[in-house]
């Protein structure tokens, strides 16, 4: 379950127009800092940034499933449940059983997969990914959400 802290900052990211991926960052972010903090381990920076993915699904946050070519049959149907347990309402609490066996294998696994060498490798390497053009749309979104702040301002 996330804290509340983390929903409120993408709540607040979505009423201010940005992105489902950018109010699904405040999740990652959070995810890191408990590997950081020592909550639990990642085997890997994308095992950890998956987690933070799951859990903004979960809290709400409208972040399709990966397409097709880019992630394994297994990951998008999961996001796609991920997502559709988000939309829900008036639903069940999750096993406790479970979620302790799951706490307790991510105890196991290192911490590394938090540290800045480790992020910024994931990240040079899922930039890497991109086209020039696919980037520059990025950079134009991301340019229209910051003139309309402003122009609110």
């Amino acid at each position: 379950m996330p804290d509340k802290k983390t929903v409120d900052r993408a709540r607040r990211a979505e009423r201010s127009g940005k992105s489902p991926s950018t109010q699904a960052g405040e999740f990652v972010r959070a995810e890191i800092e408990h590997v950081r903090d020592r909550k639990h381990g990642a085997r890997s920076t994308r095992q950890a940034i998956a987690i933070g993915l799951s859990k903004a699904r979960r809290a709400g946050v409208k972040l399709p499933p990966p397409a097709k070519g880019d992630a394994s049959g297994r990951t998008r149907k999961q996001a796609e449940r991920d997502l559709a347990r988000g939309q829900e309402t008036g639903r069940e609490r999750p096993s406790a059983a479970r979620a302790r066996g799951a706490k307790k294998a991510l105890a196991k696994e290192g911490r590394s997969a938090a540290s800045r060498e480790s992020l910024a490798r994931q990240a040079r390497a899922a930039a890497r990914k991109r086209t020039a053009a696919e980037r520059s749309a990025a950079a134009k979104r991301a340019a229209r959400t910051r003139k309309a702040a402003a122009r609110r301002k």
